[in-house]
């Protein structure tokens, strides 16, 4: 695992989309992992205009989102297939074919799950997965007690989660989704977590310096091979060895061309 920390939030954004519109670029047919939540919307916001300015290209590029609510349409305003259209894929050139989400709404919801990880499979697994970060220490909607080799799931949402996203819905919140399993998403080729604030600075300990723990869904990344974690300096606050983080990014050759 590898810490960045970076001074602002428009920092910490900034370097994630650039990793992302790299790997892109270097890699056309990019089978991406995507995330939702307010901090990827200004993500988002930096691929549009990279797509618009400077001619990012999604036309190959194949989506899996984390996770999607049960019982939400596709058109339901709540739901991650409203906000995904709304933020990224209705505004570049992606095939919207190939990008994918779980289906909420399905009839066989275990069917649906299963057909989740054979379609990952079939396209060679993710090349880089975005990842947020819950109050809880999810990653996807892998609430604590989460195996660390589960796989895609319907999973009961926490109700620190449930309060959590009260602001997003008009009634009651969804109390179920279907996500990523935590085995689903260390097979993922790297993985690039973001988090800001200091609301999550907590969280963010505990998931890189504290122990790996079913407890803390984001902690199994500590076991991930190549998995970066990108902070500002809110989020960083609680971290005991920030000093050697910074020494890291400043230092080793891979991240010069960021500065």
């Amino acid at each position: 695992m590898e810490v960045i920390i970076r001074e602002t939030k428009a920092d910490a954004v900034s370097l994630a989309a650039a990793i992302i519109a790299r790997a892109l670029r270097a890699r056309p047919n990019l089978v991406l992992g995507l995330a939702t939540g307010r901090t990827m919307e200004a993500v988002y916001e930096l691929l549009v205009r990279l797509y618009e300015d400077d001619g990012l290209d999604f036309s190959l590029a194949r989506t899996f989102n984390l996770d999607e609510y049960v019982g939400l349409p596709p058109e339901d305003p709540g739901s991650y297939r409203f906000y995904m259209n709304k933020h990224l894929f209705h505004r570049v050139n992606i095939d919207l074919r190939n990008a994918h989400l779980p289906n909420g709404m399905a009839d066989d919801l275990n069917a649906e799950c299963a057909n989740y990880e054979r379609l990952i499979k079939d396209c060679n697994g993710i090349d880089l997965q975005l990842l947020g970060i819950g109050r809880t220490g999810h990653i996807g909607f892998n609430e604590p007690l989460s195996a660390m080799r589960s796989r895609t799931r319907t999973k009961a949402l926490a109700p620190e989660t449930i309060e959590q996203n009260c602001p997003f819905f008009k009634g009651e919140p969804p109390r179920r989704a279907i996500t990523m399993g935590v085995g689903t998403i260390l097979e993922c080729r790297r993985c690039l977590l973001l988090a800001t604030g200091a609301e999550k600075a907590d969280v963010i300990a505990k998931a890189v310096e504290g122990p790996v723990t079913a407890m803390i869904s984001a902690s199994a990344l500590q076991l991930h091979p190549k998995c970066t974690v990108i902070v500002d300096e809110a989020a960083a606050s609680r971290l005991e060895h920030g000093h050697y983080y910074r020494w890291v990014f400043e230092n080793e050759p891979e991240w010069q061309e960021y500065h």
